[in-house]
């Protein structure tokens, strides 16, 4: 049975608005910090590729991976609402994250349920883009990179 993340709740794209546009150092700075986040993700899928699958549900950084699901869920709904123009940037990154490390059924509905909490979560919180909206975004990117290398360190 595949589980697939519904698409009404993970935001439409806002194709008007891109990172190389805005003239603030924070906002360039918040890109940066994404890309940097994008690409860690990116080797973390592409190490987890190569790695043999595994019988065991149970995995040590798990713990560390569903925080990661739930950033990654926030992040999605708050720069989108923030206009950042990410599109599915963030869902595309939570799909690569279940192919790579989502071996069961029950390890998947984990990752997926965390991803769905952190989008929630902001989505009753917010409902317009504030100055605290932008702060969570920078934090969450920050943490999600710092997961993210961790990971890959942790992975043989």
């Amino acid at each position: 049975m595949a589980l697939s993340f519904p698409r009404w709740q993970m935001g439409k794209p806002n194709a008007g608005r891109r990172c190389a546009g805005r003239t603030s150092v924070a906002r360039q700075r918040m890109c940066a910090v994404a890309l940097r986040l994008a690409l860690c993700l990116s080797l973390l899928v592409a190490g987890s590729l190569a790695a043999p699958v595994h019988a065991e549900d149970k995995r040590p950084y798990d713990d560390q991976l569903i925080r990661l699901a739930e950033i990654l869920g926030a992040v999605h709904y708050l720069r989108e609402l923030c206009g950042a123009g990410d599109g599915m940037k963030w869902r595309d990154r939570m799909e690569e994250l279940i192919e790579a490390e989502g071996a069961t059924a029950i390890r998947r509905a984990r990752f997926i349920g965390s991803f769905n909490k952190g989008y929630r979560g902001y989505k009753r919180t917010y409902q317009t883009c504030t100055k605290s909206a932008e702060t969570a975004i920078g934090h969450f990117l920050v943490e999600g990179a710092e997961i993210a290398s961790a990971v890959a360190d942790q992975k043989p």
